[in-house]
C-alpha cells in the first residue's frame, strides 16, 4: 500500500491518480476527505494536517511507503515536515519519497531550498528509508510570473530548466511503486533544456524587466506579505542568476520513456 499525502493538490493528486490506474494500493492522505479525488480502489484517510503528528502517525498506519509531498511554504514549514517524518516513523513506514527542490542545501540562494535541505537532513537521521525527488520550478509557476504583461526580478542572464508538474508526477508515480530500488538515491527533475527569463518570456509572449535586488524588495511590498515569504520570492530569481537552476537532467525521461516537456510544448498543450 502507497500513501501519497497532498493527493488533492497538483502533484500528489497527479501522482496518485497515475498509480490508482496503474492499479497499485493507494491511500489518499488529505486534509478534508470530502475533497479527496474519486480513485479506482483508493483508499482515503481524511483530517491530514502536517501539524497534528498523532492524526498523520493513525493515517499512515499499514503503509510501506509514503510520498511525503512538501507543505505549502510558511514560517514553520520545517516543522511541519519533522511532524510528518515523526509520524511515519511511529507508524512504521519504512521509505519515504520526499518532495524536495533543486540545489538544496544550507546555503542555497533560493531560502525555501534551505528549508528542503534542513527536511532532507530530518529524513535521513531519522533511520527511514529514503528517496529524494528534486525539481526545478515549475512552468505552471513560470505561467504565474507576468503582471501586465511583464515579468521582474533579479534572474540576470542566468538559466532555469522549468519542469512541468505532470512530469514531476510521472517519475514520482514510476518510482514509488518500487521505491527500494531507489533507496538512498536523490534524482534532479527538471524540464529539457535552461531557458534565461528573457527568453522564457519571449515563449510566453510578455516582456523580462531584470530588477536589481533593491527594487526587487520594492516592487513586492505593495502586496504586504511577511519577510520570509518576499524574501522566497525574490531569492528564487536570486537562485537563478547564480547558476543553481541551471541544472538539466534526464530523470524525466529514465524514469517514463519520454522526454521532458519544454516550455514551447507545454504552452502548446494548454
Amino acid at each position: 500500500m502507497i500513501g501519497v499525502t497532498g493527493a488533492t493538490g497538483n502533484i500528489g493528486g497527479r501522482a496518485a491518480r497515475l498509480l490508482a490506474d496503474a492499479g497499485h494500493p493507494v491511500r489518499l492522505l488529505v486534509r478534508d476527505a470530502s475533497r479527496a479525488p474519486d480513485l479506482p480502489g483508493a483508499e482515503v484517510a481524511g483530517g491530514c494536517d502536517y501539524a497534528d503528528a498523532k492524526a498523520l502517525a493513525e493515517a499512515f498506519a499499514g503503509l510501506s511507503t509514503v510520498f511525503l509531498v512538501s507543505a505549502k511554504e510558511a514560517a514553520n514549514r520545517v516543522e511541519q515536515h519533522k511532524n510528518a517524518v515523526d509520524a511515519a516513523r511511529e507508524a512504521g513506514v519504512r521509505h519515504l519519497v520526499y518532495l524536495s527542490f533543486l540545489s538544496a542545501a544550507p546555503d542555497a540562494t533560493f531560502t525555501f531550498a534551505r528549508d528542503h535541505h534542513a527536511t532532507e537532513q530530518y529524513i535521513k537521521s531519522s533511520g527511514l528509508d529514503f528517496t529524494f525527488l528534486r525539481p526545478s520550478l515549475y512552468l505552471e509557476a513560470l505561467a504565474a510570473f507576468p503582471i501586465d504583461g511583464v515579468i521582474k526580478g533579479p534572474a540576470g542572464q542566468g538559466r532555469c530548466a522549468f519542469v512541468a508538474q505532470d512530469d514531476v508526477a510521472a517519475v514520482a508515480a514510476a518510482i514509488l511503486p518500487q521505491a527500494d530500488v531507489h533507496r538512498g538515491r536523490r534524482y534532479d527533475v527538471t524540464g529539457p533544456e535552461a531557458l534565461s527569463m528573457e527568453r522564457a518570456a519571449r515563449l510566453l509572449g510578455v516582456v523580462y524587466l531584470d530588477e536589481t535586488l533593491e527594487d526587487a524588495y520594492a516592487s513586492r511590498d505593495v502586496y504586504g506579505a511577511p519577510a520570509w515569504e518576499v524574501e522566497g520570492w525574490v531569492t528564487s530569481y536570486q537562485a537563478i542568476a547564480t547558476g543553481e537552476m541551471s541544472v538539466v537532467s534526464r530523470t524525466v525521461e529514465r524514469a517514463t520513456g519520454r522526454p521532458a516537456t519544454s516550455l514551447a510544448k507545454w504552452l502548446a498543450q494548454r
